[in-house]
């Protein structure tokens, strides 16, 4: 692999996703295009109207399109019935011609996601979130990480921040991205000591002050600040939150950067390396369902 150059800010090293995004999109693009260019499909299922949910499907498609990927969208209206919702997944999961589907969430409320999610086949869960592929990820079987606790994983090999007996904590446990960051962070070959930390959690800036690295995946902006981060850690920021029509992180950047070895900027950090890895598994679904050479 090639050397990524390093960036610092303040006394950090700088763990940029655009970079590493883009040197991704590229390896994919060099990959299909030494195949024959065989058609490799991303399909996303889009409801409503929210203008963010717009800007991050936007930015998946352009970038499988620049990977040399298909992209298709089905888009449906914020008052679409479970019925109808079921029926554009369900078409796309029939379609041997789509590899890939992602369901973009959160999905309206009215809207059962469960169901809705249950009906991909684990070959084309791109996203790794339904219960069959998170239940491989547990077993340790093939198929589908999710995206943005891969992408994690992803910026820490890069940069060489070794895991192996290293404390960890994981600051958020949804199914998203908390759970599966920390079964990624203890399988063979991380091999680190993980602590999931949350909002009951009543000495938090313990046990992040005793930790290696800081992953924050709360959705709580600015929680992490210098004090929770001793001398040096790893500091990963996973949450976002709109204020002012601005992204902010779980961690407090410009305090934070003075007292860690590494950290994320946000945005520009974990965001585009979801994308990144949603590209990667769109590539191993086509793969695994033979549209594909190994």
């Amino acid at each position: 692999m090639t050397s990524i150059p390093v960036r610092t800010v303040g006394g950090a090293i700088l763990l940029d996703g655009i970079q590493l995004r883009d040197e991704t999109v590229a390896k994919l693009k060099a990959t299909i295009s030494a195949a024959g260019n065989p058609a490799v499909c991303l399909a996303t299922v889009l409801i409503g109207d929210d203008p963010p949910s717009h800007i991050y499907v936007k930015s998946k498609h352009k970038k499988a399109q620049e990977a040399g990927m298909v992209s298709r969208r089905a888009n449906l209206p914020e008052n679409s019935s479970q019925a109808q919702v079921e029926e554009a997944v369900a078409a796309l999961v029939l379609d041997t011609q789509v590899h890939g589907i992602l369901v973009q969430l959160p999905l309206p409320k009215h809207i059962d996601t469960e169901a809705v999610l249950e009906l991909l086949p684990m070959e084309k869960d791109v996203d790794g979130l339904t219960e069959r592929s998170l239940g491989r990820l547990v077993r340790g079987l093939p198929g589908h990480v999710p995206c943005t606790p891969l992408g994690v994983m992803r910026l820490l090999e890069r940069h060489h921040i070794a895991t192996q007996g290293k404390r960890v904590v994981v600051v958020g446990r949804s199914a998203l991205v908390g759970l599966p960051q920390m079964l990624l962070l203890v399988r063979r070959g991380a091999d680190a000591t993980v602590t999931v930390a949350h909002k009951s959690t009543s000495d938090m800036i313990e046990v992040c002050r005793e930790s290696d690295i800081i992953i924050a995946a709360a959705g709580s902006a600015r929680m992490i600040t210098a004090k929770h981060v001793k001398p040096g850690a790893t500091v990963i920021d996973v949450g976002v939150t709109r204020i002012d029509n601005k992204i902010v992180g779980d961690v407090d950047f410009e305090a934070v950067q003075a007292v860690a070895g590494a950290i994320t900027p946000m945005p520009g950090g974990t965001g585009p390396m979801t994308i990144a890895c949603l590209l990667q598994n769109t590539l191993e679904a086509a793969r695994m369902l033979g549209a594909f050479p190994r």
